[in-house]
Formats: C-alpha cells, sequence, structure tokens
C-alpha cells in the first residue's frame, strides 16, 4: 500500500495543472434565448416573412390614415366627374357615379382587414375552447364533439358562408358571424390535436399531482402550450376571410351600399372593366398583395415557432 501510495504521489508531481489565464482562453456564454425571442431572431432571417409583415403594417396604416388625408368622403358622389382618369386630384381616378376611388379603396381596407381580424378572433374563441375540452377530456365526449366537426367539415365552407349570409341577410356585422362560424372548425382541429399529444406529458401529470383543477390545466398549462400552431392558424386564416368577403360581396351578399368593401369595388369596375380597367385592377391588385403579405407571414411564423428548428 505504501508503494502504491509513493507511485500516486510521484504521477502527480509529474502533472500541474494549467491555469486559465495560462493558456488564454476565455469563457463565451451566451445568455439565455427564451422561446418567443428566438422564434422572432429566427423570424427576421426569414425574407419574405419580413417583407409580409411590413406590407401588412403599410396596409394598416393606408387604412387608418387614407381616408383622413383624401378630401373626399367615401360615399360623395359628383355626377358631372364620372370616370375620371388617374390624376392629382384623383389618384386612382373616379367611377360610374364620380366618387373618388383613392378614398374608397382606403376606406375598403378597414373593412377588408376588419373581416378578417374579426373572423379569425371568432374562430380563434370558438376553435380553442371547443377543440381543447374535446382532446382534454377524450372518450366518447371526444368522439361526439369530433363527428359534429367532420359534419361541417362534410359541407363545403363557401356554401356554409353563402347559406348564413342568405338567413342573415348581407351586412357587414352578419359577415363577421358567417365567416367566425365557418371557420372554427379547422382551428379546432388543430387545438384538439395538440392538446391530445401534451396531456400525457411530464408536466401535465406534475400539475395533476399538485392538485390542479382541470379547469386550471387546461387554461393555464395545456392551450398556452398550443399557441405557436394557434397563431399561425389564425394568421392564414385571415387572407382567406378577407377573399370570401370579397367574393361575397362581389356576388352582392356581403357589404351593403354604399359602404365599399375591395370585393364590392371590384364588382362595380368589373361592369366597366373594357373601358375603365383601373376600376378593377386597383382593388384586385390590394386583395392580392394583402393574401401574399399574410401568406408570406404565415409560412415564416410557422418556422420560427416550430421547436424542432430552434439552434
Amino acid at each position: 500500500m505504501k508503494k502504491k501510495s509513493r507511485e500516486d504521489m510521484d504521477e502527480k508531481k509529474l502533472f500541474t495543472p494549467i491555469k486559465k489565464e495560462e493558456l488564454g482562453i476565455k469563457e463565451f456564454v451566451r445568455p439565455p434565448v427564451g422561446y418567443w425571442k428566438d422564434a422572432w431572431r429566427r423570424l427576421k432571417k426569414n425574407k419574405l416573412a419580413m417583407v409580409g409583415l411590413v406590407m401588412i403594417i403599410l396596409l394598416l396604416l393606408f387604412a387608418v390614415l387614407g381616408p383622413q388625408l383624401s378630401i373626399y368622403k367615401y360615399d360623395q358622389t359628383e355626377l358631372t366627374n364620372c370616370y375620371a382618369p388617374m390624376s392629382k386630384a384623383h389618384l386612382f381616378g373616379t367611377d360610374a357615379l364620380g366618387r373618388d376611388v383613392f378614398t374608397r379603396v382606403a376606406f375598403g381596407a378597414r373593412i377588408s382587414l376588419a373581416v378578417g381580424v374579426v373572423a379569425a378572433f371568432i374562430s380563434f374563441f370558438i376553435g380553442v375552447f371547443y377543440g381543447g375540452i374535446s382532446g382534454f377530456i377524450g372518450g366518447r365526449t371526444d368522439n361526439i364533439m369530433m363527428r359534429i366537426v367532420d359534419i361541417f367539415y362534410s359541407v363545403p365552407v363557401l356554401l356554409i358562408v353563402i347559406l348564413l349570409m342568405v338567413i342573415l341577410r348581407p351586412g357587414l356585422t352578419n359577415v363577421f358571424i358567417a365567416l367566425g362560424i365557418a371557420y372554427w372548425v379547422g382551428m379546432a382541429r388543430i387545438v384538439r390535436g395538440q392538446v391530445l399529444s401534451l396531456k400525457e406529458q411530464e408536466f401535465t401529470l406534475a400539475a395533476r399531482a399538485l392538485g390542479a383543477s382541470k379547469r386550471r390545466i387546461l387554461t393555464k398549462h395545456l392551450i398556452p402550450n398550443t399557441m405557436g400552431p394557434i397563431i399561425i392558424t389564425a394568421t392564414l386564416l385571415i387572407p382567406n376571410a378577407i377573399f370570401f368577403e370579397a367574393f361575397l360581396s362581389f356576388i352582392g351578399l356581403g357589404v351593403s351600399a354604399p359602404m365599399a368593401s375591395w370585393g364590392v369595388l371590384a364588382s362595380d369596375g368589373i361592369q366597366g372593366f373594357r373601358s375603365y380597367p383601373n376600376l378593377l385592377f386597383v382593388p384586385a391588385i390590394f386583395i392580392s398583395l394583402t393574401m401574399l403579405s399574410f401568406n408570406f407571414l404565415g409560412d415564416g411564423l410557422r418556422d420560427a415557432l416550430d421547436p424542432r428548428l430552434r439552434k
């Protein structure tokens, strides 16, 4: 034993630890980055998503400030100045009743964007809680609730919206209700799938062991952890709602005159398309830009909020 201890002591003398200062090594510790901050960092690297975000901000500013900057009102008619060409006085020209198209497009941006946001909010409110309850309770309740969803899925969304608009009659408020009722189904299925995968994980079992109620587990633990897919779905739902509102207004089931949405403007513009194409192209361009912007942003959010891509 004594010989081994002496040999160990001799070996220790052969090796002497070197200090970090002698090697010139510095510690580089990365500051902790939260989930949402890391998602924002990755979103900024997506050029198309940032272009979409900038375009959405510009469209919102146009909707808010556009009617204020114009000296005309959206329903102001001037029959002596019908179909005026584009000029400094009328940037986008005038329509068949002499109304300023720029003012009507800006006012239509308010309605179209409001339709998209409100429809997404209604579908968010209904779909999140419906899908969350269905996935959390499970069993027979889940089967019954999902069969109701399947019934809604079996009927085309366009047919549901048109039937609701016929029953509720055309109007802005009824457009909100119809689109919200028609679009909650997809949100419910996504939330239900997320809750089914999360409710068996360790943090849910820990909350149950600590005596948390089912309502608290659902609202404080499960739903907050599904916010990534929910935000993505809501972002992609907004352009769909805007397009449906434009289609409903185009066929006469949307916003009532003299209010102007982009669908109403496109419907009015197609009547004189050959002689005055600007009356159709202007609202069509705004509809296309809005849908592209939200789709770019939605795709960017899908990549940024995916935890599998986190570095």
